[in-house]
């Protein structure tokens, strides 16, 4: 049995030490986890394209994108994700389009809350730098 393979890109979305955070929705994979707001990438589409879409599926909102901040791969039982987490300035007032929980999380924070497994590189990443 080959796994799936998966390319997501997700948004790193910052202001005033807080990140922008969305519950996974049940019913699907790692329901209930937190994560950062993003999605898979359709083919033909570019990490810039993607992330547009995403963001505005999601948030009903747009980002300006910065840097890539990292690009990680982790395999579940029947997937493996590649993850590229990208820097973002948020534009807009972010809504919960799809009726998941968002909120925004203070970064001496993020440790206590649940994410997918294959976020723990960026959270390690986002709280070296505390009181940068």
């Amino acid at each position: 049995m080959s796994l799936s393979r998966i390319n997501v890109v997700a948004a790193v979305i910052e202001q005033n030490e807080h990140f922008l955070l969305a519950c996974r929705q049940k019913g699907v994979h790692l329901e209930g986890l937190w994560e950062f707001p993003g999605g898979k990438i359709d083919h033909g589409e570019t990490h810039e394209v993607a992330l547009h879409r995403e963001i505005h599926e999601e948030l009903g909102a747009d980002v300006e994108i910065k840097n890539c901040i990292l690009t990680t791969s982790h395999t579940y039982q029947d997937r493996t994700v590649k993850l590229h987490f990208y820097q973002c300035h948020l534009i807009g007032i972010p809504k919960p389009m799809l009726g998941q929980k968002i909120r925004w999380v203070p970064r001496q924070e993020l440790n206590n809350l649940e994410f997918p497994p294959a976020d723990n590189a960026l959270i390690a990443i986002l709280t070296e730098t505390e009181g940068h």
